[in-house]
């Protein structure tokens, strides 16, 4: 039997082929006004390990929960428009030409669109098969393993490790001395 072929990917977009790309409108699972219009460009390519992707946020609206990846790494780089970026426990104000990156394990962050004109920024970051994401201001922990997600409120998660988990461990035996 014959191996399938895998379809030939254009490697280039020109800005006609992305002006002509119909924004999607994505709504964040844990924030109703985190709406972003988004074409995604790197799937157009064929990346798999990297998602790259042109966004426009709306007046009033956020980009996504405040949030951290334990396993990816994003960035941000503003094209057009001024924002507010949550970062840590500051607010930023950003404008065209500023770059936002972002490690694994990196402060907690979200953008913020003020303004009567839209915000509009490059964002990208790694697609690791499996990722732990946290949402401080909600107190959630998401766990993504390949494609599928679960979300649970980090009160009821408990280690999982009892050698390195316990909170008053238990002391080594004690030999008294020789009386």
């Amino acid at each position: 039997m014959a191996q399938p072929t895998a379809q030939p990917v254009d490697a280039l977009l020109r800005r006609s082929d992305i002006d002509g790309l119909e924004p999607i409108r994505h709504v964040h699972q844990h924030n109703a006004n985190a709406i972003r219009l988004t074409r995604s460009l790197s799937s157009l390519t064929g990346l798999e390990t990297l998602g790259v992707h042109l966004v426009s946020l709306t007046q009033g609206r956020f980009s996504t929960e405040y949030h951290r990846h334990h396993e990816d790494e994003e960035f941000i780089y503003i094209l057009s428009g001024c924002g507010l970026a949550r970062i840590g426990a500051h607010q930023h104000d950003v404008a065209p030409g500023d770059f936002m990156g972002f490690n694994t394990r990196a402060e907690a962050h979200s953008l913020y669109n003020p303004h009567p004109e839209d915000l509009v920024y490059l964002m990208g970051g790694t697609r690791s098969p499996i990722d732990i994401c946290d949402y401080p201001d909600l107190d959630l922990r998401q766990f993504r393993v390949h494609g599928d997600r679960t979300a649970v409120q980090r009160k009821h998660l408990t280690g999982a490790n009892p050698s390195t988990d316990l909170v008053d461990p238990i002391p080594e035996f004690e030999q008294k001395p020789n009386e």
